[in-house]
């Protein structure tokens, strides 16, 4: 049973999500907050796996409450909520350690099956948001991104690079074993080992580096 707490200024919004995601048996809304101010005691009150956040909000927004949430011990995976599917805050979400994006007219189906990948440590992103939303604002031509995040890239094997660059298409653990010809566990183990040296969050980010570097096209 995956716990959600759902973070959103609007009350007819967060009973819309609570309806949807209480309609499947293995997902539970533990609780509500109206506003990134009171998402740290939220969590700390109930514990979820996982929080859908909303990413502008009249006190604090949901990106200063991620990056919040990011600092705390064994901190529960984040899914933004927004209206805009390319708005740089939601961009700015994700390189603050966000587990992906949801648009908040997402179909209820969808929105259950993102929720459970995400719960599960899983790519959320499909490869084409992937590549659109990432791809549009990564693909960034200043000289100095690229060389900030190829100098990161350095210390990789020729397999974690290969790894790398499936990850960035948004492929599926078990995806990057047939694309690879690897087990699904030697993929699971690559992807750790990519988090540990990228220094990065989750698999939001190291898709983020591999288009920066240049291994994806924008």
């Amino acid at each position: 049973m995956a716990r959600i707490l759902i973070v959103d200024d609007d009350a007819l919004v967060r009973a819309g999500l609570r309806m949807i995601l209480e309609s499947a048996e293995d997902l539970e809304v533990v609780g509500e907050a109206s506003d990134g101010a009171d998402v740290g005691e939220a969590v700390q009150r109930h514990l979820p796996d996982v929080v859908l956040m909303d990413i502008r909000m009249p006190r604090v927004d949901g990106l200063t409450a991620t990056t919040a949430l990011g600092r705390l011990p064994n901190p529960p995976k984040v899914i933004v909520l927004t209206t805009f599917d390319l708005d740089d805050f939601v961009f700015r979400a994700l390189q603050a350690g966000a587990a992906g994006f949801l648009l908040k007219d997402t179909p209820p189906r969808d929105l259950i099956a993102a929720v459970r990948v995400v719960a599960e440590g899983e790519a959320m992103l499909s490869p084409g948001v992937t590549k659109r939303l990432i791809g549009h604002f990564a693909a960034d031509p200043r000289v100095e991104r690229k060389r900030q995040a190829t100098t990161r890239l350095e210390g990789l094997t020729d397999r974690e690079r290969e790894v790398l660059v499936e990850v960035g298409k948004g492929l599926s653990n078990n995806d990057i074993g047939k694309a690879l010809f690897m087990s699904e566990a030697t993929v699971k183990a690559h992807v750790s080992r990519l988090f540990v040296k990228l220094d990065a969050a989750n698999r939001v980010q190291v898709a983020i580096l591999a288009y920066e570097a240049g291994l994806l096209d924008a």
